[in-house]
């Protein structure tokens, strides 16, 4: 299977940035892309929970989700859209930050929200909190396709690597990260991330990225790290996207997978423990 990764750099506005991914996505199957990943946020990345609150909308009624599941069924391609801010139910009126890995039937297979809240200071005049718009969620997914089991997360489970061995021994060949990454943070511990998740579980791990300044017209936006990354199971990395909105392709060999997990089959390797 080749895998393709749209690296974007969306606004706050979900018409303009649905255009923009739709043209990558068309890229992405023209180069021969099966797989084609978006970043988290793809609808649109917005400070302002009163613009968030304007542009976001109920699944059944997302325009960007609709018209993906279209070009996903059009192109005949599995599509994962990485993330997508939506509207929910929830008394309290916060949003679902929502994966959705989409058929070439342009079926959605499988739905995760996600688990960890980016509730953090990088910086004396960044800071982020996540949970205050964002409701978090409880279940962890793995989806069965053609290629592999895919486990499915997003951008800041990336730090908590319980969550990726639990999607290995549910049986995932393939971890997918979507990410909006912030670029203090990715310029330190991005990829190194990234490849101790690939290297702990024998897993590829394919994580398209946003990128650059996000503008918005309610808000101050704010800056991306880029570097989309797609890492096979004994660590090497295969593709970086580099700083720019574009798609990058790495072709996935499975049997790699059972191999690295063969020479080092930590995996099978729990001891319970006492802790401190």
């Amino acid at each position: 299977m080749r895998a393709a990764l749209v690296q974007l750099t969306v606004s706050d506005d979900p018409a303009t940035n649905l255009a923009e991914t739709l043209a990558l996505v068309r890229a992405a199957a023209a180069g021969g892309g099966g797989f084609v990943l978006t970043p988290e946020c793809t609808n649109a990345l917005s400070s302002s929970r009163d613009h968030q609150h304007a542009v976001f909308h109920l699944e059944a009624d997302d325009p960007t989700l609709a018209a993906l599941r279209a070009e996903a069924n059009a192109l005949g391609i599995w599509l994962l859209i990485g993330s997508l801010g939506l509207k929910t139910t929830d008394p309290d009126g916060r949003f679902a930050n929502r994966s959705f890995l989409v058929g070439p039937d342009g079926g959605v297979v499988a739905r995760y929200d996600k688990i960890h809240m980016f509730d953090v200071t990088v910086s004396e005049t960044e800071s982020y909190r996540e949970s205050a718009g964002y409701r978090p969620g409880a279940q962890a997914v793995v989806a069965e396709t053609p290629f592999g089991r895919v486990g499915l997360s997003v951008c800041y489970d990336v730090r908590f690597p319980y969550l990726y061995r639990a999607l290995a021994q549910a049986g995932a060949d393939i971890l997918t990260v979507p990410a909006a990454f912030n670029h203090i943070t990715g310029a330190a511990h991005w990829e190194v991330l990234l490849r101790a998740r690939a290297i702990e579980t024998g897993c590829f791990v394919l994580a398209p990225a946003q990128t650059g300044f996000h503008p918005e017209a309610a808000g101050k936006g704010r800056q991306t790290h880029g570097h989309s990354l797609a890492i096979a199971p004994w660590g090497e990395v295969l593709a970086d996207g580099g700083d720019q909105p574009g798609v990058v392709f790495a072709d996935l060999d499975l049997s790699r997978v059972a191999l690295a997990r063969a020479r080092v089959p930590s995996l099978t390797h729990d001891r319970e423990f006492t802790a401190p």
